[in-house]
């Protein structure tokens, strides 16, 4: 052990009364110790949260999207999809989006109408693993196809499986507008319900199959685009960078990032916005330090005097006042730590903050633990605990000997 860190922890630890300055250090511990905790605790709730709106979007959208730029149909989206294969992607498959009006005898609403292939919907997205009543069914049968509609979608327009409804498609419209003929419809047969647990897919997503909509909405065999999903959702960045040279600048190739992009740009603001304001009790806590330090170099000016005479230089003066701020930090960071992990297991084991299932879907705070939090944020605190440091430090390392002991 060294001289300095030995003197440094007897400032600190040893002290034989209770005195104003003990009670300062004791202030910036705790107050080390709150900030740590806190910034600890917000973090995991934003990772819970986060990781659990990507669960429920990653379960259900495709990993990547290829679409046309400026969101013309493709024309020739089976040489894409063989271009994908000699990537070894073999997952993919076209699909079709438009805007179309859902009407019964109850009442009618104007949704997003997907056209997809029923046999390949599960190699693509998880639709067939979050169906809630019937089957994924979009075949046609006699003149009514097969259409499965959102747990949400399923409420506003009152039916169920088995109920009949009539989809109107905008282009036919049109045509009836301007030509004074029927508008293109076709009847549906409500095969299945939905529930991805996202009330944004769930109350305005309809499924039916690709010739359907391809016929109703005047798409030929043309496509909105090609869905892709991949073993390992992680690689999607790395084959985005492959597909795109492959296929050329005529398509625009999205990620599962890329089409949530508002929603984590939002989430990482968020992040950054509550770590930069509980770094405040952090930085206050620094005051303290740099306060009670400073009161301490003035208490120990006699000590600092004698240890200078006998010949210790400038830089272990300043060593002796910066391992103590660091010490404090130390402890503090420490029982910050120890008090967030406390903290978020118990939330993970008992759930003591419930949530309304009917609103989030979940019946606890989500609360994930992730190392790199319980790394950089303890080294966050060091580092303001350090800087503090620096001012009482040099002071004390400045002292004249003889002017410090010469009335003791």
């Amino acid at each position: 052990m060294s001289a300095e860190f030995f003197i440094s922890r007897r400032y600190l630890f040893s002290k034989k009364k209770f005195n104003f300055i003990t009670i300062i250090s004791l202030i910036s511990i705790a107050g080390v110790a709150t900030g740590v905790a806190a910034l600890i605790i917000v973090l995991s709730v934003f990772n819970g949260f986060g990781s659990k709106v990507t669960q429920l979007l990653v379960n259900f959208d495709p990993h990547i999207r290829i679409e046309a730029i400026n969101n013309y149909e493709f024309k020739d989206y089976r040489d894409v999809i063989g271009k994908l294969n000699k990537l070894g992607i073999n997952s993919a498959a076209p699909f079709t989006l438009n805007k179309g009006m859902l009407a019964n005898e109850n009442s009618n609403e104007v949704v997003y109408i997907k056209g997809i292939d029923e046999n390949l919907a599960g190699d693509v997205s998880g639709i067939k693993d979050v169906m809630k009543f019937g089957k994924f069914n979009l075949k046609n049968e006699g003149d009514c196809g097969g259409i499965v509609l959102g747990f949400t979608l399923m409420g506003k327009l009152k039916s169920r499986p088995g109920d009949t409804l009539t989809l109107l498609s905008p282009v036919g419209l049109e045509s009836s507008l301007t030509q004074f003929v029927d508008p293109l419809t076709r009847k549906f047969v409500v095969r299945g319900v939905y529930d991805s647990e996202n009330k944004e897919y769930d109350g305005n997503y309809a499924y039916i199959s690709l010739e359907n909509s391809q016929y109703l909405f005047d798409m030929k065999d043309r496509v909105s685009g090609v869905e892709i999903r991949l073993g390992n959702i992680d690689d999607s960045e790395s084959q985005k960078e492959k597909i795109s040279p492959l296929i050329g600048n005529e398509y625009k190739v999205m990620t599962w990032y890329d089409l949530h992009e508002d929603f984590y740009s939002l989430l990482k603001v968020e992040r950054w916005t509550a770590f930069s304001v509980l770094s405040i009790i952090i930085a206050v806590a620094s005051f303290n330090i740099l306060g009670s330090l400073t009161m301490t170099v003035i208490e120990k000016k006699r000590d600092i005097g004698v240890l200078k005479a006998i010949g210790a230089s400038d830089k272990m003066i300043t060593r002796i006042f910066t391992y103590e701020g660091i010490f404090v930090g130390l402890v503090g960071a420490a029982a910050g730590i120890i008090a967030g992990l406390g903290i978020i297991l118990a939330q993970l084991k008992f759930e003591f903050y419930k949530l309304d299932a009917s609103i989030y879907k979940i019946t606890a705070m989500p609360v994930e633990l992730r190392f790199s939090d319980f790394v950089f944020i303890p080294a966050a605190a060091l580092l303001l605990c350090y800087l503090a440091s620096i001012y009482p430090s040099r002071r004390a390392a400045n002292l004249n000997p003889v002017e410090a002991i010469r009335w003791e």
